[in-house]
């Protein structure tokens, strides 16, 4: 497994927000809905994404935006609508004055706005929960990334827009699966460009020994693992490889480890009810002792306090 689908696993939707908003000019909507990470495909028409205290972003039918929370943001049809919706935290939405929309915009099974066919349709999908992992990719990215279509045509909008408003069992799980996908297909085609100015980890991935001892890592954070031995696994000396992912990585080998193993067993505590002993040897720890120690450590709480917080 390499860093980025490593980090990818972590945040992978559970019951993801997603609708298919549809609006006629002049329209603005306003987002304060603290969610970590939302993706907006233009699928028909043009809007305008001003984030609070960032440049105006312009998309064109086929762009796709994504925009890293909890900073609150405007989509628009120009950049001087005033808004006519307020989206809150868990899907809520008010009228600008605080006042209940009471399902006034609603238009069918995850269709909202003014009218159906309308002029602008934008298909949305919003991560409600930071994961720990995937708050390690969220620190690569700007609050908001766009990807025109000449750069990247999205081979995922016709099967979204015909998925995204059918009514059919086992639907949220089709819709999660298929926002997890758009959203790796993107980042992975925002990393790649020629002037992306991508994470230490995600470059590194070209080194033939950094690379490889960064799979091994992820592949098996359990492993006992030395500098000594990740370096016998890569074929050059401990000198080497801990010079040398240090000056790619920007970290040394071994603390990339330990903040993948905490990283892991926060996603853990939040996603299962695996007992602390079980979880710190799925992680690479001794015992839960040593786990909670690490844990406390870096994150400042408990094992147990932090699963708490996160149900």
């Amino acid at each position: 497994m390499d860093p980025l689908a490593g980090l990818l696993e972590g945040p992978r939707a559970r019951g993801a927000f997603m609708i298919r908003a549809c609006f006629d000019p002049p329209w603005a909507v306003r987002v304060e809905d603290h969610a970590p990470l939302t993706v907006m495909l233009q699928a028909r028409g043009e809007s305008w994404v001003l984030p609070d205290g960032g440049d105006p972003v312009h998309l064109a039918a086929g762009d796709l935006a994504i925009a890293r929370g909890p900073d609150p943001y405007t989509c628009a049809d120009a950049p001087d609508t005033a808004p006519q919706a307020l989206i809150l935290p868990g899907g809520e939405c008010r009228y600008p004055d605080g006042s209940s929309l009471q399902g006034s915009m609603d238009l069918g099974v995850r269709t909202w706005g003014d009218r159906l066919d309308g002029s602008t349709v934008m298909l949305i999908g919003t991560y409600p929960m930071r994961g720990e992992i995937g708050g390690r990719l969220l620190a690569a990215l700007p609050p908001l990334l766009t990807l025109t279509a000449d750069l990247w045509p999205c081979p995922l909008t016709p099967l979204l827009m015909e998925e995204i408003v059918r009514d059919e069992p086992g639907q949220e799980v089709v819709l999660d699966r298929l926002l997890d996908l758009l959203v790796i297909s993107a980042l992975r085609a925002w990393f790649s460009r020629p002037e992306a100015e991508a994470p230490a980890w995600y470059r590194a991935m070209a080194d033939p020994v950094v690379g490889r001892a960064l799979r091994l890592l992820q592949d098996d954070p359990a492993h006992p693992w030395t500098v000594t031995s990740l370096a016998a696994k890569t074929g050059v000396s401990r000198a080497a490889l801990a010079r040398r992912f240090t000056d790619l990585v920007g970290e040394p080998p071994m603390t990339y480890l330990t903040g993948w193993r905490l990283a892991l067993a926060a996603d853990r505590l939040r996603d299962t009810d695996a007992t602390l002993d079980a979880l710190a040897r799925q992680v690479g720890y001794g015992s839960a002792f040593a786990l909670s120690n690490a844990f406390k450590r870096v994150y400042g709480v408990s094992p147990q306090e932090h699963r708490a917080r996160s149900a």
